[in-house]
């Protein structure tokens, strides 16, 4: 039986149960087909997105935008510059002045407090479109795509290679967590997964058996892996960090060398945008391996679906 998400927030991938998480991806899945078949889902017609930005972003903007447009909705771009937050209006009273305008707020910014903040005093749902701690998003649409190159998530590996203490890595292991995939994490040293994140996405491992691990060699990570993940060295907002994270980081670059030690049949994923020659290089995320570019769609037909049923 479908279970409802009508007026829910989506913060955080740990805040939904594995049947919710299997409803989103049926529900995305639907609507995917049916726009490739040329149908229409207006299930949204006369509702408002307010999308607030304080953190640039090319994917989070135009397929939400896109999104809710074609659910029969209409997107509202609200830049941090176009806001009174810049000018000392708590996030408790926009919180509420949004609500009585909109139906619901999607929201990309760097302090992931923020976010609870407004969904806290909001009586509308609001959608983490990214913060520093969790991209909730992004790990949803991947476990959409890892549907459909894998089938059944279940027992599956999940390898993570480079800045462990990164918001996908994070969302990443709560959605392996809770789909009883196995995730390892290989970093440097110091640059692990937030341990609170470890510790809360262990407590949902052990309830459905998948095994979580951070590990500091990138071979012992990727052996044996259905999926191979990487992201961007130095995140937005760690830039000054840049020089030292390429050197600390290089032994993690995923390329043909590490490549040999995957399952047979592997694909890779990065949610992109990709600093080639950095953490992949081009003969691997140009290759028939790859699925970046599906990843990057399906964020379009995932936030379909989290709208839809949020709003």
């Amino acid at each position: 039986m479908a279970v409802t998400m009508k007026g829910r927030d989506f913060v955080s991938l740990r805040d939904f149960s594995r049947e919710e998480i299997e409803q989103l991806l049926e529900t995305a899945s639907a609507m995917k087909m049916r726009q490739k078949a040329g149908m229409v889902d207006r299930p949204l017609e006369g509702k408002t997105l307010g999308m607030i930005f304080t953190k640039p972003s090319t994917r989070t903007r135009i397929s939400f935008e896109v999104g809710i447009w074609q659910l029969g909705g209409v997107g509202l771009f609200l830049s941090a510059d176009e806001l009174q937050l810049r000018r000392g209006e708590t996030i408790e009273d926009t919180a509420m002045v949004l609500s009585r305008y909109l139906n619901g707020i999607m929201i990309r910014t760097y302090d992931h407090e923020d976010v609870v903040d407004l969904a806290e005093n909001s009586t509308i749902p609001v959608i983490n479109g990214l913060t520093d701690l969790l991209h909730p998003c992004q790990a949803a649409s991947d476990l959409l795509t890892i549907r459909e190159k894998k089938g059944d998530l279940s027992g599956l590996k999940l390898a993570f290679v480079g800045d462990g203490d990164n918001n996908m890595v994070h969302s990443l292991l709560f959605a392996a967590a809770k789909m009883g995939m196995d995730a390892c994490v290989g970093s440097p040293a110091g640059y692990e997964p937030k341990k609170e994140i470890m510790d809360m996405a262990q407590e949902e491992a052990l309830r459905t058996g998948s095994e979580l691990r951070a590990v500091n060699d990138p071979v012992e990570a990727v052996t044996g892996a259905d999926i191979v993940y990487a992201d961007v060295w130095a995140s937005m907002g760690a830039e000054e960090e840049r020089e030292n994270r390429l050197r600390v980081m290089d032994p993690f670059q995923v390329n043909d060398e590490l490549w040999e030690h995957v399952a047979s049949e592997a694909v890779f994923m990065h949610c992109l945008p990709a600093h080639r020659g950095e953490e992949v290089t081009d003969e691997i995320i140009d290759s028939p391996a790859s699925v970046v570019f599906d990843q990057a769609e399906n964020r379009l037909h995932m936030q379909k679906a989290i709208m839809a049923l949020v709003m």
